[in-house]
């Protein structure tokens, strides 16, 4: 409504600029015919107003109705109408305000002159404004659009959220209560871990932008939950500068990709396992690199849909809009994962 209220604002000055140099303009041909500047400028003000009010009603229609394909002949109609207005109303009113057989017989032979510079004017009013009108309405479609792609984002950033949750939260819940039973002490200590990460990750958006240090703070948190899980089997190795550190990300982006590096490092394997997250700037990019050993005869997912990194690759096409931001090898018995956060 703004945009549209200023827009309409600028129109209006156009007008009556452009509608003040036609009255001089048409005073100053009538005096050049040997007529007083009286009769003058009485008739290029009595024909202005009566062209202006014409131009403001055909201007004021267009604002909220424009003519589709095939209603141009009515618009045509419509500044016919207008401008036969305009040329008979001037034919009615000059006469009363200017006296003269002289005066009289050149207004009436130039009436159909009149007329046809009427029907241009207006015709050009009536083009101005639907072009103008039609801008505008763009504009608010575009902006509507944006908007609603906006809202759209957010509910799906919202969803993924609602599915990461869940899913890390069962798998945790299923650890606790094996533990129950001969490790209580290790149950309770989990229980506290989990609380702790859980308010934590209530008070981070989706779209909020966080540093890397922050970030890994919080994974640490989901770290000794799958430490006490795992035991001594499972090692980290946090390997970032101090330029990478205060990097931003979006908040919770790291968790799932981890989550997914322990599921296929340590689920199928009695060994020890050492997970590796390395960060590194380079040029206007923050790398995260995120390795785990798996043995490709057994790891491979017999079950469950492996909505971890698809979800982070969602999430990323989200925020920044490219596919190209997130990818994975498998070499030598090594799984890495590679993120790209662009520092916006």
């Amino acid at each position: 409504m703004a945009l549209s209220s200023l827009s309409s604002s600028k129109l209006y000055a156009g007008f009556i600029i452009c509608g003040l140099i036609w009255m001089a303009l048409q005073a100053y041909i009538i005096h050049s015919f040997g007529f007083i500047w009286y009769i003058a400028l009485t008739d290029g003000l009595i024909c202005s107003i009566l062209l202006a009010a014409a131009c403001w009603l055909i201007n004021n229609n267009l604002r909220y109705y424009q003519p589709g394909k095939g209603n141009y002949i009515n618009i045509l109609i419509w500044i016919a109408a207008l401008a036969g207005i305009c040329t008979f109303g001037s034919r009615w009113i000059l006469p009363l305000l200017v006296t003269g057989v002289a005066y009289t017989n050149f207004l009436i032979q130039s009436l159909i002159l009149r007329f046809f510079i009427d029907f241009l004017a207006i015709g050009w009013m009536a083009m101005i404004s639907m072009i103008w009108y039609s801008q505008i309405d763009q504009k608010e479609n575009e902006k509507r659009k944006a908007e609603a792609e906006q809202l759209a984002r957010d509910a799906e950033l919202y969803n993924l959220r609602q599915q990461l949750q869940p899913h890390f939260l069962f798998n945790s819940l299923n650890s606790i209560n094996a533990l129950i039973g001969f490790k209580p002490d290790e149950a309770r200590r989990m229980i506290h871990q989990l609380s702790d990460f859980l308010r934590g990750t209530l008070k981070k958006d989706d779209q909020q932008q966080v540093s890397l240090n922050d970030e890994l703070q919080h994974l640490n948190l989901y770290l000794d939950i799958e430490k006490v899980r795992f035991g001594h089997r499972l090692q980290t190795e946090v390997s970032c500068d101090e330029k990478s550190c205060e990097a931003i990300l979006p908040s919770m982006l790291l968790q799932p990709i981890v989550e997914n590096a322990i599921k296929f490092g340590l689920y199928d394997t009695t060994e020890d396992v050492v997970v590796s997250i390395r960060a590194e700037m380079e040029g206007s990019y923050l790398i995260l690199m995120v390795q785990n050993p798996y043995d490709p005869q057994t790891s491979r997912p017999k079950k469950g849909t492996g909505f971890g990194l698809r979800g982070v690759q969602r999430r990323l096409y989200l925020l920044f809009a490219r596919n190209d931001l997130m990818e994975t090898h498998a070499n030598d018995n090594i799984f890495t994962t590679i993120i790209k956060v662009p520092q916006l």
